[in-house]
């Protein structure tokens, strides 16, 4: 066996001085990315409420660099938002059109329709329900509920000239419902700039309804929009997790060429979903209208279609848990507004803290979905 010969003249065999730089070697390993098929319910709502931690975190950074201080950003978003009274019951009553808007953004979402359009949806809803009051239809004592079937009915309305438009010529929903909230908005303001004016005072809004025709208060001044607001979003968890339709909706979700080679009636289930989801938007409209403003405004539907796509994302489409969203997200509505009043954030700060929330509720569905092992 030859023999290599060191600085020292010590003996050393050639096979152990070429083995001894691998047995310093120090292996890293290497990272492996992979898929969770069925991720738990739990982890996925982990995922969620870390997200909204992280954004909560990140909007309370943004603020303290815009100069509201740190001590009062924990006093405005906890304190004065869940222990006020007042602010509580504004809370309460901002819950109510936003659970609504949110659980009709999840049943269309559920089909693979993106319905951008739940603001003009709202706008048709108030408008229907005005017209009810307005024109004097029916007996008073059953005008409230005759406006919030009308309600209904003019936020599908308003629905199916997109929905129509998608099933039958594949034109892109997304595009089709952003234009129509355009045309219910100019059609809302020509309203109340002309021929519905409140001539009273001829500002632009109409005449206020009758006492008959606006929500009753049922506990502690919240008046009835928000147990109805409740009561849709079980009745939509009951439709799509106990009935036939909601499997149906889960197999178009899944692989609509599947689910219509299996004999899933895709146009019958996926317009369903469509109208429903815009039923919901329709009372939202209504909600403001009768339970808030008390007539119709120009600004019946302002903030509600953009946060109930974000209430349906953070939500994942399911509508019980679109409750609690709702919920969070009218804090962050009724808190938004105290800082602009005595901090002078500016409105597009508001913007930016949902922005920061949707990312990163968005970044959570990677750790949602996907596993990363470190193997050596």
């Amino acid at each position: 066996m030859p023999e290599l010969r060191t600085p020292e003249s010590a003996t050393v065999p050639l096979e152990a001085t070429l083995a001894a730089p691998r047995q310093r070697r120090f292996k890293l390993g290497r990272l492996v990315l992979s898929i969770r098929e069925h991720p738990s319910t739990w982890r996925q709502a982990a995922a969620i409420g870390i997200a909204v931690l992280v954004g909560l975190a990140l909007s309370c950074i943004t603020l303290m660099l815009a100069g509201v201080p740190a001590d009062e950003i924990a006093d405005e978003f906890i304190v004065q938002t869940f222990f006020d009274p007042d602010n509580f019951r504004a809370v309460l009553a901002q819950a109510a059109p936003l659970v609504l808007v949110g659980v009709g953004a999840a049943l269309a979402f559920r089909v693979n329709f993106w319905n951008l359009g739940l603001g003009g949806q709202m706008i048709f809803g108030a408008t229907f329900a005005t017209a009810v009051s307005f024109y004097h239809i029916g007996p008073e004592a059953t005008r409230l509920p005759l406006m919030l079937l009308a309600a209904c009915l003019g936020g599908m309305m308003w629905m199916l000239i997109p929905a129509l438009l998608n099933i039958r010529l594949q034109i892109n929903e997304i595009i089709s419902t952003l234009l129509m909230n355009y045309i219910a908005q100019y059609f809302l303001l020509y309203l109340v700039y002309g021929p519905w004016i409140d001539t009273k005072d001829n500002f632009p809004h109409s005449p206020p309804y009758l006492a008959a025709e606006r929500l009753p208060d049922v506990l502690l001044g919240i008046n009835g929009a928000l147990p109805l607001a409740a009561l849709v979003g079980i009745a939509a968890w009951w439709l799509v997790s106990r009935t036939r339709l909601g499997i149906y909706m889960r197999f178009v979700q899944a692989n609509p060429r599947m689910a219509f080679a299996t004999g899933v009636p895709l146009v019958a289930t996926t317009l369903t979903a469509i109208l429903i989801s815009a039923l919901c938007a329709g009372l939202a409209g209504f909600v403001v209208a009768a339970g808030q403003e008390g007539r119709l405004t120009q600004s019946v539907s302002n903030g509600y279609g953009v946060s109930g796509v974000l209430i349906a994302f953070m939500a994942r489409n399911n509508p019980v848990a679109a409750l609690l969203v709702a919920f969070l997200v009218a804090a962050l509505f009724v808190t938004s507004q105290s800082l602009q009043v005595f901090h002078q954030i500016p409105f597009a700060m508001v913007q930016l803290i949902q922005a920061i929330i949707v990312i990163c509720v968005a970044a959570s569905e990677f750790a949602i979905r996907h596993r990363l092992r470190l193997i050596r």
